[in-house]
């Protein structure tokens, strides 16, 4: 049955959305059911994704109720040479793909859950990446400028301290794409972690995600990355997670278990 909610403040979205919503599928996948006839909203059929729908009405996809799926958070140790993307057109492993093995791993024979990455982290960086399928948590925790990320760079030489500071201040780095404009690139922190004879590491906190925006900051002060690892964001940390596993995030207290 489904609920009336034109008398209350509940506000509509495009059905392809509100099924994207309840963990069924992504939302282009949901606006090509749409378009193809396999969706009934309130006991209609449907062929525009952007019907409004609201989060309580009766979705049907191919016959089947289309229920809200539990939430779910989980954190990976993202390897190098994996990319943060569905699929890949070059053939690349992907983080989904890795993340479909573990879980598998973890939950022999059930269904995996809809689950999406939280933000990218580019092939050449590893580290922590979130994945979830709670998309209003997703969407704040990656606007939000108090939710910092930590990474530790491995770099070629040896920044001064003026450089760092350079760094925390802020400066334009030029564009990625010749002719576009230069971007305004800072960091929350950048102190020097340990150094050795021809390298350093770094530790650098930000609070945006540019692209890229590390590995630009340093190329601009004329320092090469050897390695970026991300070890924090927010309160969730990579600890001792080993490289290309998963683990799951307690939803209630929101601390990542050992």
């Amino acid at each position: 049955m489904a609920f009336n909610n034109r008398n209350n403040k509940a506000k509509a979205h495009g059905v392809a959305r509100v099924i994207s919503k309840r963990g069924y599928c992504s939302r282009s996948q949901a606006e090509k059911l749409v378009r193809e006839g396999h969706v009934i909203l309130r006991g209609k059929p449907v062929r525009d994704p952007e019907s409004p729908a609201y989060e309580n009405d009766e979705i049907l996809v191919n016959g089947k109720p289309v229920t809200a799926s539990d939430l779910v958070y989980f954190a990976m140790n993202k390897p190098r040479g994996i990319v943060t993307t569905a699929s890949d057109e070059k053939g690349r492993k992907t983080v989904m793909d890795l993340f479909r093995e573990e879980y598998a791993k973890m939950y022999p024979g059930k269904p995996m859950p809809h689950i999406a990455p939280v933000g990218r982290l580019d092939a050449a960086s590893e580290g922590l990446l979130l994945f979830t399928n709670d998309t209003k948590w997703a969407d704040d925790i990656l606007t939000d400028a108090s939710h910092l990320k930590i990474y530790r760079v491995q770099v070629k030489g040896k920044p001064s301290a003026t450089e760092l500071s350079q760094m925390e201040k802020g400066f334009n780095v030029a564009p990625r794409v010749f002719g576009e404009k230069e971007e305004f690139m800072h960091a929350e922190r950048a102190v020097l972690h340990s150094d050795g004879e021809k390298n350093c590491w770094l530790e650098i906190t930000l609070s945006e995600g540019k692209n890229r925006e590390i590995r630009r900051m340093l190329a601009h002060l004329g320092y090469e990355v050897l390695r970026l690892m991300r070890i924090q964001f927010d309160k969730f940390k990579l600890e001792d997670l080993k490289p290309g596993k998963i683990k799951i995030i307690q939803n209630s207290e929101f601390i990542i278990q050992n």
